[in-house]
């Protein structure tokens, strides 16, 4: 696998600031107001699976994966307890697996563009992303903000100019907007909340 496995002991140790036993509210808000049609949805980077799950419970066929073995265990430890139907996990690395389930219709990832310190990592990502998708299909990103300025804590800092050079070859932006995560920390760190479409593969750029 091409990414270093760091997550993985913080799992196994329950180093966890950004695990908050809920679906973020930045996903919540976007599924339910835009609205995002429901279909096949893959989580990419899910953790312990609370967002696949919410997904599932809105009648989307969910997938999560995470590059932590620990992770995985966990989310479908959660998934069986809460019943979760129409949910699958798989210990996969983005980068580098073949990943099961496609096309799909959405993807989510909440932190994983963000954990990519190379533009061609981050560039490599949002192809893997675009590959996943039907034609149209659309993907949210929540990815922390440069603009938080807390660069000694919270997650990796990003910014527009980061995001823009490594979707835009594949997807339509439809917005990105300022907001913060959805936290249990007293000041929530800033994120930028970036809503894509697919393109064409008939039009889209190399």
């Amino acid at each position: 696998m091409s990414t270093d496995n760091r997550f993985e002991g913080r799992y196994q140790n329950d180093d966890l600031p950004w695990n908050i036993n809920r679906a973020d509210y930045n996903l919540i808000n976007v599924v339910t107001n835009e609205p995002i049609p429901v279909g096949k949805a893959i989580d990419v980077g899910c953790g312990t699976g609370d967002i696949a799950i919410w997904l599932a419970n809105q009648g989307f066929n969910a997938t999560g994966i995470d590059y932590s073995e620990k992770a995985i265990e966990m989310a479908k430890a959660k998934a069986k307890y809460k019943g979760a139907q129409n949910t699958a996990f798989f210990f996969l690395d983005i980068l580098d697996d073949k990943i099961p389930g496609g096309p799909y219709s959405f993807v989510v990832d909440r932190g994983c563009f963000h954990s990519f310190d190379s533009p061609g990592e981050r560039k490599k990502y949002a192809k893997k992303a675009a590959d996943l998708l039907m034609n149209g299909g659309l993907w949210l990103s929540l990815v922390g903000s440069f603009d938080d300025g807390r660069f000694d804590q919270g997650p990796p800092k990003r910014t527009v100019q980061d995001i823009a050079s490594a979707v835009e070859p594949y997807f339509e932006i439809q917005y990105i907007k300022a907001g913060r995560f959805d936290s249990n920390d007293a000041v929530p760190s800033k994120i930028w909340i970036c809503l894509m479409k697919k393109r064409n593969v008939t039009t889209s750029r190399k």
